[in-house]
């Protein structure tokens, strides 16, 4: 049985994190992924990007509608490596705290946590403001794994596209999914690296 990896694209800028994420992942036979597109997410991809929705979906094993509760990755017995919401707005983040399941992107991350699995919110917002930091400690405290996608510079990145290659390859590698997409840091050297070594 393949693994499973639970996708969600929430309508936060940067839903190309979540679409690089699924480019990544179908080059993999051995991870199904676990597609949910909140209906905010498709009007993000078509201001943000060329792609399509539709396309988008095709990078997927399983597409989800957002309001299908009833869906397989609604349900903890539903075996996952766990999930990541590749944007995540600040709306995802404060249901996920509260454990406020309205939709299915919400309600497969509340269950992933109270399975033990991991969940990866790759929040977008700033400035953050104390109620939003109050958010993220919730979330925090209930189990969830805060990474805004915040650049590293070590490995001397060229291109935006370097830049997205280099948290995708992060939140890849902090659910256990090991890949050549980001820099790994080896301790300070004389010779400076670049993004494609």
């Amino acid at each position: 049985m393949p693994k499973r990896l639970i996708i969600g694209i929430s309508g936060a800028s940067g839903v190309i994190y979540g679409i690089r994420m699924l480019e990544a992942l179908a080059q993999d036979k051995a991870i199904e992924t676990h597609l949910v597109l909140s209906p905010a997410a498709k009007s993000t991809i078509a201001q943000e990007t060329d792609w399509k929705v539709s396309d988008v979906e095709k990078l997927a094993s399983v597409v989800h509608k957002p309001g299908d509760v009833g869906a397989s990755i609604a349900s903890g017995s539903f075996e996952t490596m766990g999930m990541i919401i590749a944007p995540c707005s600040i709306k995802s983040l404060s249901a996920i705290a509260n454990s406020y399941d309205a939709d299915l992107m919400t309600r497969a991350a509340d269950v992933q946590l109270k399975e033990g699995r991991p969940v990866l919110l790759l929040l977008r917002e700033t400035p953050l403001h104390i109620g939003h930091l109050r958010l993220m400690v919730q979330a925090a405290e209930n189990g969830a794994v805060i990474m805004p996608p915040a650049p590293a510079f070590y490995g001397r990145p060229k291109t935006v596209d370097d830049i997205i290659n280099s948290t995708v390859g992060r939140a890849l590698a902090r659910i256990g999914i090991q890949n050549t997409l980001y820099f790994e840091w080896l301790g300070m050297s004389k010779e400076r690296p670049t993004a494609d070594e």
